[in-house]
């Protein structure tokens, strides 16, 4: 059976997440549901990253197993046909090995939290990020991801019910940006790189490094809730909506096209 790996951009937003659940919609049974279509059995697709109800995703990668040869463009053109007017596209789509794996296979995933200072309500924006109204120390939260980066024991910043054998993980980058926007709003972002994260690691760095920039926590506190390694030592764990899955890295990319 032919494998594709497929490169995908979906709203979390009226999704439980991206996980198939029995009579709830998730991205993945959106997906699987339009691959019936065009081939009528059951379909499982593997992907690179589980995201929780509410998390969206620019960049994120799955691979499925068809029984005919099909041609990629063709495919990535049916699948988006059949999956309207559910909010995920399939934005790219490449046959690639039968042992390869949309988890196994990657080496690093991205993901960006955006957040904007304003006091006025995001009409245009509701769901995509997180709107606060105080406004931002960008340096010090900088700071304080600096004190997050390495290998540690992340157990302060994973959910109580992560099922990730070990709370060993190694941040590879935390980068803190401040972007301008034609509101005049403050909008930060979050660019996050490791290989693999625990449950709820991003959202639990981004809860806690607001503090930071709010005032109420330093950087110091950063390291000292860090090296607890006690869930109760993190600061409050920030809503979804302004979480995406950016991006998985491969050794060979297969939607390079160069």
């Amino acid at each position: 059976m032919p494998r594709y790996a497929l490169k995908i951009e979906y709203d979390g937003k009226p999704f439980v997440g991206w996980q198939r659940q029995t009579d709830l919609p998730s991205v993945q049974g959106a997906i699987e549901s339009a691959l019936a279509k065009l081939e009528k059995r059951a379909h499982t697709i593997g992907a690179a990253g589980r995201t929780d109800a509410g998390v969206h995703a620019l960049g994120q990668v799955a691979h499925c197993d068809m029984e005919k040869q099909w041609d990629p463009f063709r495919l990535s053109e049916a699948l988006n046909y059949h999956l309207k007017p559910a909010p995920v596209a399939i934005v790219a789509c490449t046959q690639v090995a039968d042992d390869w794996h949309a988890r196994f296979s990657a080496t690093e995933r991205r993901y960006l939290f955006r957040l904007v200072t304003r006091r006025a309500p995001l009409v245009l924006e509701t769901g995509k990020v997180w709107q606060i109204s105080q406004k931002m120390d960008v340096a010090a939260m900088q700071a304080g991801a600096d004190r997050l980066l390495g290998r540690h024991d992340f157990t302060t910043f994973r959910s109580t019910i992560c099922q990730a054998d070990s709370p060993l993980r190694t941040l590879d980058a935390l980068d803190v940006e401040q972007v301008d926007r034609m509101d005049g709003a403050q909008e930060i972002r979050f660019h996050v790189r490791a290989r693999s994260f625990l449950h709820n690691q991003v959202r639990s760095f981004v809860g806690t490094l607001e503090r930071v920039g709010a005032g109420s926590w330093s950087p110091d506190d950063v390291t000292t809730a860090l090296e607890a390694c006690d869930r109760a030592a993190c600061g409050p764990v920030c809503p979804p909506h302004g979480l995406y899955l950016a991006h998985v890295t491969y050794p060979d990319d297969p939607f390079d096209q160069s």
